[in-house]
């Protein structure tokens, strides 16, 4: 029934633009039916005019969009209050639509009826909506050597671009368009993520992921100490890890705390051991111990007799050279 009825009203408003009849006198500049059809481009939002002009004496003209009447002359046939004709004097019959949407998108007909002939300009209304970033992963805390996808999905008219970059100091694109895939993820590339959806119908529209990646510690960097008898030693011991570490320190297989003599302080990822009024039975070998969930690390500080720290240093420099010498014999020989 109601299909029924929806033919009857465009046979009834195609009697009714057929009987129209614009005043003599009105004249319109039209394109032959040949003529391929133009394009009119306008962003989601902002006012289309699409034109059509008059030359010639004409008994009708319309505005159609598909096969719906707009405007049979001056009459306004739609409903929407957004669509207005633009007519200056009589040299302009013009179409023109405020805030236009997506659903206005296609064929718009100036119908133009003349004494010889009937001719029509046609045009093409393109919608072009902005880049909208629309899903994007939350920002996740994972392990070391873990797959990671990142996702970034944008909807946009012309289909958006998408482009991910690692904003570290050299922020150098990555190869990936809505899924980012991370094979094995390291340390290195932990940080802020950056998507971008662009397709140049405004400006970008850019999320960011923050990518925390947990690692075991990591002792990168220790300081040994020399005091006379009677001074304070201190020891440091520095380790990267996420979460941050926890510091142990030991002498032999015991464990140290802050107690008399001894003072053990904690700052973020270093750690410092102070030793005051330095004794003889103080001078040897301590053991820093970094520690988090994920895993274990330790490495040797010095408490150095004075005048011995270099000697010792030395000692491991001289150790060090006579094995690459072995090595570099072993693989002659071997023909390595």
């Amino acid at each position: 029934m109601f299909v029924g009825r929806r033919s009857c009203w465009r046979q009834l408003q195609a009697s009714f633009f057929r009987l129209l009849f614009i005043p003599t006198g009105f004249p319109v500049r039209s394109v032959d039916m040949q003529r391929p059809t133009d394009n009119v481009t306008v962003r989601q939002g902002d006012t289309a005019v699409i034109r059509c002009y008059v030359d010639d004496k004409v008994s009708k003209v319309a505005w159609l969009n598909r096969s719906n009447i707009i405007f049979a002359s001056r009459d306004k046939w739609s409903l929407d209050p957004r669509v207005e004709l633009v007519t200056k004097g009589q040299l302009e019959y013009s179409l023109r639509i405020q805030k236009v949407e997506v659903y206005d998108e296609g064929q718009y007909t100036c119908s133009i009826q003349t004494k010889e002939r009937a001719r029509t300009s046609q045009v093409f209304l393109i919608v072009q909506v902005p880049a909208n970033i629309y899903k994007v992963s939350e920002d996740i805390t994972i392990n070391e050597g873990s797959n990671v996808t990142l996702t970034c999905l944008a909807s946009g008219r012309p289909d958006p671009m998408i482009t991910w970059r690692l904003l570290n100091p050299s922020a150098e694109p990555l190869d990936g368009e809505e899924y980012l895939d991370i094979s094995g993820i390291t340390r290195t590339q932990a940080g802020r993520y950056e998507c971008k959806a662009s397709n140049d119908v405004a400006s970008p529209d850019v999320k960011y992921i923050n990518v925390i990646v947990n690692y075991a510690p990591l002792i990168k960097d220790t300081q040994s100490s020399d005091p006379q008898v009677g001074r304070t030693g201190a020891l440091q011991c520095e380790a990267s890890a996420v979460p941050k570490p926890e510091f142990k320190w030991y002498r032999d297989d015991k464990r140290l705390s802050n107690r008399q003599g001894i003072s053990i302080q904690m700052m973020g990822s270093r750690t410092l051991l102070l030793v005051s009024n330095v004794t003889e039975e103080d001078y040897g070998n301590y053991t820093c111990v970094a520690t988090n969930r994920l895993g274990v690390h330790n490495a040797s500080v010095f408490l150095y007799r004075p005048g011995t720290a270099n000697n010792m240093s030395g000692a491991a420099v001289i150790s060090q050279s006579l094995w690459l010498l072995l090595g570099s014999l072993t693989c002659l020989l071997l023909k390595c």
